[in-house]
C-alpha cells in the first residue's frame, strides 16, 4: 500500500478548475515528483493535498485514512508537513527559536533536543547561524531552516514545493544533495521542482501533469530519457 494515494483530484479557484482529475501514489520511502509547465497545476495539488485549498473532488489517502479536506493541523498531526514556495520564516526570530517554534506539537524533551542536534549535522549552516536572526540569512539558507523545521516535526511525507526557486546555481545543488541524503534515511518526500532534469534524476517516480490532468508517469530516469518528455517538458 502506498503512503500516500491520490484519486480523481479536482479542485480550484471561484469557478476556475485547475485540477481536473489528478492521480498520484507515494510508496514510503521514495522521492516523487511532480513536473510539468506553468500553470499545469502542481502547486494547485500540493495546497489541496495540506488541506489549504478544498478538494471539490476525489480523495486523499494517508496511510490508508481518509484526510480528504481535513485542516493543515490535523494534517501535521498525522504526519504530512508542508513546505511552501518562497521563504517563510520568522525574520525577527533567531535560526534555533524558529525550529523550536515549529516543534511546537513536540513536548520539550531530551528526545528534542537530540532532534535539533541531528538536524544541525545535516544542515550545518544553521548550527553555525543557529544565534541568527533568520531574516539575516541568505535565500538558500532560509530554505534550508524551513526543511529542517518541517523535519523536527518527525512527518511521514513532506511535501516540498519548489524548493530551489530563485536560488544560484551551487545552493540548489545543495538542496538537492540534502533531499538525496534524506531519502538515503528513509524520509518520504512528494516535490514539485521547476529545475525538472534534475528533479527526475534524484526521483524514484515522478508524474508530468498538463493542464490539470496526469499525462506522464514512470521511474524517475524513464521519464528523464522520455523523448516525449524530453522535446515537450525539458527543452531538448
Amino acid at each position: 500500500m502506498a503512503l500516500l494515494e491520490v484519486r480523481d483530484l479536482h479542485a480550484g479557484y471561484g469557478k476556475l478548475e485547475i485540477l481536473k482529475g489528478v492521480s498520484l501514489d507515494v510508496t514510503s520511502g521514495q522521492v516523487v515528483s511532480i513536473i510539468g509547465p506553468n500553470g499545469a497545476g502542481k502547486s494547485t495539488v500540493f495546497k489541496t493535498l495540506f488541506g489549504l485549498l478544498p478538494a471539490r473532488q476525489g480523495r486523499v489517502t494517508l496511510d490508508g485514512e481518509n484526510v480528504t479536506n481535513q485542516s493543515p493541523a490535523d494534517l501535521l498531526r498525522r504526519g504530512m508537513a508542508y513546505v511552501p514556495q518562497g521563504r517563510n520564516v520568522f525574520p525577527l526570530m533567531t535560526v534555533e527559536e524558529n525550529l523550536r517554534l515549529g516543534a511546537y506539537t513536540r513536548p520539550r524533551s531530551a528526545e528534542l533536543e537530540a532532534g535539533i542536534e541531528r538536524l544541525y549535522e545535516t544542515f550545518p549552516v544553521l548550527r553555525e547561524s543557529r544565534r541568527r536572526r533568520a531574516g539575516d540569512l541568505s535565500g538558500g539558507q532560509q530554505q534550508m531552516l524551513e526543511m529542517a523545521r518541517a523535519l523536527l516535526l518527525k512527518p511521514r511525507l513532506i511535501l516540498l514545493d519548489e524548493p530551489t526557486l530563485g536560488l544560484a546555481p551551487l545552493v540548489f545543488k545543495e538542496i538537492f544533495r540534502i533531499v538525496e541524503s534524506l531519502r538515503r534515511l528513509g524520509q518520504t518526500i512528494l516535490m514539485v521542482e521547476q529545475n525538472a532534469a534534475k528533479a527526475l534524476e534524484i526521483s524514484d517516480y515522478a508524474y508530468v501533469l498538463e493542464l490539470g490532468q496526469n499525462r506522464y508517469e514512470g521511474a524517475g530516469d524513464a521519464i528523464r530519457n522520455d523523448e516525449r518528455v524530453r522535446r515537450l517538458y525539458l527543452g531538448r
